[in-house]
């Protein structure tokens, strides 16, 4: 099973999967029953690319997190895929249905693997800008539509405007944006010419299975954490003002480097326990 492999220009990516034509319920169905009887890889493959512009969708809905959107997309696929071997058409419902689950927990599998790296390599300053840059940009926008100058967000966000600089140019260097126009004569974006193939009652009810799924994870997860490690988790990942290494370490007695290793291991238990019981993709 494989789909279009892209090097770098996601433009011509999206005029590659555009070929691939869409399936009915019944054809669908059908496809399914051979891969899942027979193995038939050619079923499987039609499953995969007659979904891949889903993907591009779903994808384009984490690209304002400054992460490679081309990496999202391949990220989303092998949800897909990964939704394509374990789909059972017997059940009734759509593939694309069962699919937009796997497709965002890949998609937050690898989002939390890359933030966790982030997350060691810079200051809890740069940390805290990545996470509300956008937010803030937006309440500061102005009346006319001019947005804010560097040094207003800083002042919003207490820190440093050469901090607030750099996150900017981090996030701003992506690969192409969806979000631009096909021509300089037409208002239509590249995102709109994404057609998506899901009903938006079934869009609807799968992600509300979605976050009841995650949510109910990631509750069983804390569960299975001891009070230090809940309280690091919840006070140095999860919170909007996370506690410093330091102020951690004073009220356990414990060194900043101490804390740093018990954050780690607690995320890696909590990813390994949704992964235990396919609440993530492992």
């Amino acid at each position: 099973m494989s789909v279009p492999v892209m090097i770098g220009n996601v433009e011509k990516y999206l005029s590659e999967i555009s070929v691939f034509p869409l399936v009915t319920r019944e054809e669908e169905h059908e496809l399914a029953e051979r891969y899942r009887k027979h193995g038939d890889i050619d079923a499987a493959h039609k499953l995969v690319t007659s979904n891949l512009r889903f993907v591009v969708k779903v994808a384009a809905e984490y690209r304002s997190l400054g992460l490679s959107f081309i990496d999202l997309i391949q990220e989303g696929n092998i949800g897909l895929m990964k939704a394509v071997k374990k789909f059972d058409p017997r059940k009734g419902y759509r593939l694309i249905s069962y699919a937009v689950w796997w497709i965002r927990a890949q998609i937050h599998s690898f989002i939390i693997k890359g933030w966790s790296l982030v997350k060691m390599g810079t200051t809890q300053a740069q940390r805290k800008i990545f996470a509300k840059l956008r937010t803030t940009k937006h309440k500061l926008a102005r009346p006319d539509g001019k947005e804010p100058t560097t040094i207003e967000i800083a002042k919003a966000l207490d820190v440093r405007p050469e901090e607030v600089a750099e996150m900017e140019m981090r996030m701003a260097a992506r690969d192409f944006s969806l979000d631009m126009e096909v021509d300089e004569e037409s208002s239509t974006t590249h995102l709109d010419l994404v057609q998506s193939n899901i009903p938006n009652q079934e869009d609807a009810l799968a992600e509300s299975q979605e976050k009841e799924l995650i949510n109910g994870g990631i509750h069983e997860a804390l569960e299975t954490l001891s009070d230090k490690e809940r309280y690091i988790l919840t006070h140095r990942v999860m919170a909007d003002k996370p506690m410093t290494l330091k102020e951690i370490g004073s009220k356990y007695k414990i060194s900043r480097e101490r804390v740093r290793q018990i954050e780690v291991g607690t995320l890696k238990k909590v990813r390994g326990h949704l992964a235990a019981n396919n609440l993530a993709p492992a």
